[in-house]
């Protein structure tokens, strides 16, 4: 009885052994998954930001040359990329037809000078008799009438034989503008009228850049600019970069000069120009690349990207709660850097966030802080 009695003693110790053993792994476990986390603490900032808009770049004057007669091109006196002045001539078109008119103005205007020598004569010898009263003085007012009626016949004629010298002039197409010759689709023989292109001639000694904002983003764009009417801001607004196609920076800085008075109803956007100087003639009219608008925000917190998660378009952290975190939604815009967030809105002055590791982490996670959390400040 007594060794019964020893033997289920000694059982139930094993079995508290066995329980107190557990408790003990249980607990330990429990300490191995509180993971330690990087964390850092917010403090306010000023952020510099930047806006980027593609952009059409255009010659400030950029002129299509189109014949102002019809007929052949007879002669082309520049090429593709030619820089050409002012006057200077591009294109000789052979146009009979203006030709003929300027002949027959020519052969109209010499009749006329004819009729009035005739009329002349014929006043120079009635005005003497009727004057003896040998012809009657109607008969000397008509020849009168005749002469002033040739006279303003010449004058027309005259008239049209400028229009004619004019419109034969044209026949060699000049330049309007000092600037740089494009494509030439036409070539010698090619019979061209005003509906053809013969080239364009780009004045790009200071370039325009055209970009767009939508309708938001004209708001908030406006809106942070100091001035109470649209000339006052355009005249506050900061200078402009421009990027070009092969990803560099252009070396010179322009301004925002206009800005259209209505929003597009099609695209439902606004059109932005911007004028660039282009002395070492570098930017070339025609081509694109992207205008860079810089913008300060204050008092803002700046956090890494990688301390944030993404669900269904919306941003959020992992807000330090004690010894636990809590997602929190918060507004954000991305930094130039593209690393960094600048926090508009969702967290607060001293609020504390896990900044790196994210992945493994739930909601209401308990974790322990790595380091020194006031190395970690986003100051």
């Amino acid at each position: 009885m007594k060794d019964l009695i020893k033997f289920s003693i000694g059982i139930t110790m094993m079995i508290i052994m066995l329980i107190s053993c557990g408790n003990n792994s249980q607990t330990a476990n429990q300490q191995v998954t509180v993971q330690e986390y990087p964390v850092m603490v917010m403090s306010k900032q000023d952020a510099n930001m930047q806006s980027v808009y593609p952009a059409t770049i255009r010659g400030q004057e950029d002129i299509e040359i189109k014949p102002r007669v019809d007929g052949h091109i007879e002669a082309i006196y520049v090429d593709e990329g030619s820089v050409v002045k002012t006057g200077q001539a591009l294109f000789k078109i052979n146009s009979p037809s203006s030709e003929q008119l300027l002949t027959s103005a020519r052969a109209t205007v010499n009749s006329e000078k004819a009729r009035v020598n005739t009329a002349k004569v014929d006043v120079e010898r009635f005005r003497p008799l009727a004057e003896k009263g040998i012809v009657s003085e109607v008969q000397l007012q008509t020849y009168e009438n005749a002469y002033q009626t040739a006279l303003a016949t010449l004058e027309q004629a005259e008239a049209t034989l400028k229009n004619a010298e004019a419109t034969m002039s044209w026949a060699t197409v000049t330049s309007p503008v000092d600037g740089v010759v494009g494509s030439i689709p036409y070539r010698t023989g090619s019979l061209v009228n005003s509906s053809n292109t013969l080239t364009s001639i780009a004045n790009t000694g200071n370039v325009y850049a055209y970009f767009s904002l939508n309708e938001r983003k004209l708001m908030d764009f406006m809106d942070g600019i100091e001035g109470s009417t649209q000339s006052e801001k355009i005249k506050n607004m900061p200078a402009v970069s421009l990027i070009l196609a092969d990803g560099s920076t252009y070396e010179e800085r322009g301004r925002i000069e206009t800005i259209t008075g209505t929003v597009d109803i099609t695209t439902g956007s606004a059109n932005f120009r911007a004028e660039f100087p282009n002395k070492a003639g570098k930017l070339r009219s025609g081509t694109s690349g992207k205008v860079i608008i810089p913008k300060t925000l204050s008092e803002v917190f700046v956090i890494p990207q990688k301390a944030t998660l993404s669900q269904q378009d919306k941003i959020l952290v992992y807000k330090v709660e004690g010894d636990s975190v809590k997602q929190q939604l918060i507004l954000v815009q991305s930094m130039p850097n593209g690393q960094d967030y600048a926090v508009i809105q969702g967290l607060s002055n001293g609020d504390k966030i896990v900044s790196d590791g994210i992945a493994t982490l739930r909601d209401g996670a308990k974790i322990s802080i790595k380091g020194d959390l006031t190395a970690l400040s986003s100051n």
